[in-house]
This record gives C-alpha cells, sequence and structure tokens, in this order.
C-alpha cells in the first residue's frame, strides 16, 4: 500500500481511461467498525458496502476481506476519513486512523493498492442527526452511521475531485 496525495490518486483513477477505470472504496475508521463505502463505474457516486468490526486481532482476517472488494469490484485506492485537526495537531482518533492504516499495510495483502486521507470532520455527525428520528435499535445506528459517514467521505472526495477537474485545477499540490 502506498500513501499518495488525493490528487494523484484521482488521477490515476482517471489515466488508464474510461474503459479500464478502476474504482475507489471510503473508509470510515472507528475504534470498533470500520464503515466501506464504494464509488460506481464512473467514480462519481458512493454508495454504502458494509461495516467491518475492527480489532487489534483480526487485522489479517480485515485485509483479507479488503483484498476480496479489492478483486471483486476492480479498486485501485482508498479514500480514509482521516480527523484532520484545525489546530493541526494529531489527535487520539487521527492516531488510530494512521495505526490501522500501518497494520493493514504490513499485512501485506494489499500490495499495489494506494490510499489517501481525506478529511472526515463532522460526517458522523451529520449521519447521526439524519439516522436520530428514525428511532433504531443502538446497535444498528451505530453500523448505518459508520457506513454512511464512509458515504459522506468518499462522496466528498469525488465531488471535490470532479470540481477541481472541470477548474482545471488539477495540478499536483
Amino acid at each position: 500500500m502506498k500513501l499518495v496525495k488525493p490528487k494523484e490518486l484521482f488521477q490515476k483513477v482517471y489515466k488508464s481511461g474510461s474503459a479500464e477505470q478502476g474504482r475507489l472504496l471510503g473508509l470510515d475508521v472507528g475504534n470498533k467498525y470500520v464503515g466501506l463505502a464504494i464509488s460506481d463505474a464512473c467514480n462519481k457516486i458512493a454508495s454504502p458496502v458494509s461495516v467491518l468490526v475492527r480489532k487489534r486481532t483480526n487485522i489479517d482476517y480485515m485485509a483479507g476481506d479488503f483484498k476480496t472488494l479489492v478483486s471483486q469490484f476492480s479498486l485501485v485506492g482508498l479514500v480514509v476519513g482521516y480527523p484532520f485537526s484545525l489546530q493541526g495537531q494529531a489527535n487520539f482518533e487521527a492516531v488510530q486512523v494512521k495505526l490501522f492504516i500501518e497494520d493493514l499495510r504490513k499485512t501485506g495483502k494489499l500490495e499495489g493498492l494506494s490510499y489517501t486521507y481525506w478529511d472526515e470532520n463532522y460526517t458522523s455527525k451529520c449521519v447521526e442527526a439524519l439516522l436520530a428520528p428514525l428511532n433504531f435499535n443502538p446497535v444498528l445506528s451505530k453500523t448505518m452511521t459508520d457506513k454512511f459517514a464512509a458515504v459522506g467521505i468518499l462522496q466528498g472526495y469525488l465531488d471535490n475531485m470532479h470540481r477541481e477537474s472541470r477548474s482545471g485545477d488539477m495540478s499536483e499540490e
């Protein structure tokens, strides 16, 4: 797995041409669950996929799940939600996200896959506000929140990259 800048990942997706274009997987990494969302074949719309239970002891199993998704959906990259601090300091959640990605990388099962970090601030809070009136049971509500937070992360990334692409602002940062 290789960390790349957001624009670099987007350019990689479109580099091979629309016939062979790969898809992206969005991740909302939490303490107990990892919410997953996938882009459509045109990389314009994000949709929920599933939620994986996260434990320190099951990282190899999770890497296998990711590897299956990579081959099943022709994934070329991951967009990982990252809680960027307004003060520029890494908080506890940010450290946990980086540790999870490092553990995933160490399994060696996702070689050749690129990933980038994307701002996840307020995605879970927005989803929680939308789901609150529906009165789901707490476990269902939590897994749905993680899944749809991943959609918010990936959709935010896709929208931003397409907007920059249309404006001609796709030069490297």
